[in-house]
């Protein structure tokens, strides 16, 4: 356990569900690149939870990680492949996983809380997280002042009359809230909470050193790229469905899916019954060291988002991002969310979700009107940098933290 630091730097806890297991994990790694960008500020402690194969404590890029057992070891599987929502919606047995978890991550917190000077808390995700923390708050003799990140999963599927007077509690009790899209600040004000202080900052791309285009490899005309976890609200399916039309236009394209998740079967079996088996190649999960070269070869990236059956919807879709940074063109379901990200245009289509038919033609538009598209996702490119950048994002997350120690005192 991490002992009183007598260094300058004021301690600050991350309390998260998602976080890579080790370096190089294919796991969405936002919360670590956010909490690697705040150690010149602050020493950073991240409470997470445990994996098969993960160290259970180590530091990683500078950030002291703590993964906490919550259940057997090959039974510790609430989170990744596919996240908690929709590992417990295709595994009802994992419910029973979930007072575990709550709990093992509430007692690791009150650990720290008792033996070392937490200054400020981050806690991603409404539920479970940002709950934890205002309770513990409320039953500690030293309650330091806490900053709640909703990311849309937490707000958008967790639904119904009591999930949504936990969130307003959540909400009443945070020294700050940030939601990552103006979308979901909507949607926290449609379930009656105060969000009069609720800030909107987005999680970051590194659109400067490692999401960037290059001259040197050479783009495709035929090569449609899909990337993401292989869930419902990803939307892939549509996709797939939208691929004899684009073939029948342009039967020299293809499209590469990298990716995992608990729908990979059942998006194998939707190919083999539409006969595309040579037209979609399934490339599996890749590291995020790996993407940049994927997002500069391919001519158009697809990010056909739905609001899934919970409800649950992207809350940014970082990936897009990620492809306009490496000038690749891109098609977007035109979600609240998305409009956040995306502006329409040359460059960037919005369509329809869940409408095959308007991606196909989305999608052949871009390979028609290749160097048009071109233009204008560089144009683009450069208006997202002072956005979205990391140095851009972890700067503001630095002013709010600061605040909230400020407020604390």
């Amino acid at each position: 356990m991490p002992k009183r630091s007598s260094c300058k730097r004021p301690t600050l806890v991350v309390l998260a569900s998602t976080y890579p297991r080790w370096s190089g994990d294919h796991e969405p790694g936002f919360v670590h690149e956010l909490a690697k960008r705040l150690v010149d500020h602050f020493r950073v402690v991240a409470v997470v939870p445990g994996a098969p194969g993960a160290l259970a404590r180590e530091t990683l890029d500078g950030v002291e990680v703590i993964r906490y057992r919550y259940a057997p070891r090959r039974f510790e599987t609430l989170v990744n492949d596919g996240g908690i929502v929709t590992n417990l919606r295709r595994h009802h047995w994992k419910v029973l996983l979930v007072p575990t978890f709550v709990l093992a991550q509430a007692w690791h917190m009150w650990r720290l809380l008792r033996t070392c000077q937490v200054d400020v808390i981050h806690a991603h995700w409404l539920l479970p997280q940002g709950l934890i923390v205002a309770l513990l708050c409320k039953l500690s003799r030293h309650s330091p002042p806490f900053l709640v990140t909703s990311h849309g999963a937490d707000l958008f599927a967790l639904r119904g009359k009591t999930m949504d007077a936990i969130k307003r509690l959540v909400v009443r009790k945070a020294s700050a809230v940030t939601v990552v899209s103006e979308a979901m600040r909507v949607e926290l004000a449609r379930i009656g909470a105060d969000v009069g202080g609720v800030d909107v900052q987005p999680m970051g791309v590194d659109l400067v050193e490692r999401f960037t285009p290059d001259p040197a490899l050479q783009r495709s005309h035929d090569e449609i790229l899909f990337v993401g976890r292989l869930v419902e609200k990803k939307g892939l399916r549509h996709l797939i469905n939208s691929m004899p039309a684009i073939l029948m236009a342009h039967p020299s394209a293809y499209l590469t899916v990298v990716g995992f998740g608990p729908e990979e079967a059942e998006r194998r079996a939707q190919v083999e019954r539409l006969g595309l088996q040579g037209n979609i190649h399934f490339a599996g999960a890749m590291p995020q060291m790996d993407l940049p070269d994927r997002y500069r070869r391919a001519a158009v990236f697809v990010a056909p988002f739905v609001e899934a059956s919970s409800g649950d919807q992207d809350g940014l879709g970082l990936v897009s991002l990620e492809a306009a940074g490496c000038g690749c063109p891109i098609v977007v379901s035109d979600l609240p969310t998305t409009r956040d990200v995306m502006p329409e245009g040359a460059g960037c289509i919005r369509v329809v979700s869940s409408n095959s038919s308007a991606l196909a033609e989305a999608v052949l538009d871009v390979l028609i009107r290749r160097e048009v598209h071109l233009r204008g996702v560089e144009a683009y490119r450069e208006r997202a940098a002072k956005r979205f950048d990391w140095h851009v994002v972890s700067q503001s997350y630095v002013d709010i933290l600061e605040a909230c120690i400020g407020r604390g005192r």
